[in-house]
């Protein structure tokens, strides 16, 4: 076996009166992401990762925010897409470990959820993806309530 690791950031603004979806969970919130898609800055960070492990680019080379055809497409069609992207070079995930940095609201009675509908986008066991959630102690951006942030490191492989 061959294995391969990926990591990847994503960021974006908060905007009053839009919806917040997270890991493809919306979530009741007054503010929500600004984004030519859905938003979901955890999604986007995971397509990130896995696109860097198999070197294949990045979010935005295969899904580009200049195309109508991505307006406002669920992120988890977007991960969908990046899966099928990986098997057709041969990569199956192993795993999935994020973080989503805000403030408020708390995230931890979503992140069962957002780990169920992540592994099932991804095609893979929910045992096999780790959502984690933190405040930034009001601190930057994520702590003044402007933008949240996401990370997530996978790994992948191939036989």
């Amino acid at each position: 076996m061959r294995f391969r690791i990926g990591q990847g950031y994503d960021v974006h603004e908060l905007g009053d009166g839009l919806r917040l979806v997270i890991g493809g969970v919306e979530i009741p919130h007054s503010k929500g992401c600004i984004a030519h898609s859905d938003g979901d800055v955890l999604i986007h960070a995971i397509c990130d990762a896995l696109f860097g492990a198999a070197a294949l680019g990045d979010i935005g080379l295969h899904f580009p925010d200049t195309s109508d055809e991505f307006r406002g497409i669920d992120s988890r069609e977007l991960l969908r897409r990046t899966v099928r992207i990986l098997g057709e070079h041969g990569y199956a995930i192993g795993n999935i470990d994020s973080t989503v940095a805000m403030q408020r609201p708390k995230l931890r009675p979503h992140i069962d959820s957002m780990r169920a509908e992540i592994a099932a986008a991804a095609g893979i066991d929910v045992s096999c993806v780790s959502v984690k959630a933190t405040t930034t102690e009001h601190l930057g951006f994520e702590g003044e309530e402007r933008g949240v942030s996401a990370t997530a490191s996978v790994l992948i492989y191939s036989e």
